[in-house]
């Protein structure tokens, strides 16, 4: 089973927009594969974009922490809310139709609470310089702990709509 099984792309995009405005999150839904349905348009600061476009950053920040989170999201069955090796905020929503996991709805981009983002370890990874980081890190917005779990609850939620409605009511 596929995402878009349940519900055509305008929905998933609807849902992201949706957490971005109510969180600030840079929202997504993957497939059990890793693999976004829909590349982000609005970003939640301006590293995200920079680590994001290096290809060690994505592959051993972005990618590295969307698999480790949303594996335990999987194992768990709930949310799991971590940071990334950047030092922000990544959360993931298991979504699970007829107990088989087929994906994620996943937000990152902002420091959790008191964080701050590991420059010198994103530095070191993608070979930017850490004067650069320390600029771009330097207006990446928070978010606490309470508003978080806020925000998975909310996605929760919508999950839940959405796998009901193409699974119908319970037996």
């Amino acid at each position: 089973m596929e995402l878009l099984d349940l519900c055509p792309l305008e929905t998933w995009k609807s849902l992201e927009d949706e957490i971005r405005s109510r969180s600030g999150l840079n929202a997504g839904a993957f497939s059990i594969e890793g693999i976004r349905l829909i590349p982000p348009a609005v970003w939640p600061n301006r590293l995200c974009p920079q680590i994001k476009a290096n290809p060690k950053g994505q592959s051993f920040i972005c990618a590295t922490a969307h698999m480790n989170i949303a594996n335990m999201a999987q194992a768990t069955g709930k949310p799991a809310i971590e940071e990334c090796d950047a030092g922000m905020l990544k959360m993931a929503v298991p979504i699970f139709v007829h107990e088989e996991f087929v994906g994620t709805v996943s937000g990152c981009g902002r420091l959790l609470e008191d964080g701050e983002v590991d420059t010198f370890l994103v530095g070191k990874i993608t070979g930017m310089e850490e004067a650069t980081l320390e600029e771009l890190a330097s207006d990446v917005p928070s978010l606490s702990m309470q508003d978080a779990r806020t925000a998975c609850r909310f996605i929760e939620e919508q999950v839940a709509q959405i796998v009901k409605a193409y699974q119908g009511p319970p037996p």
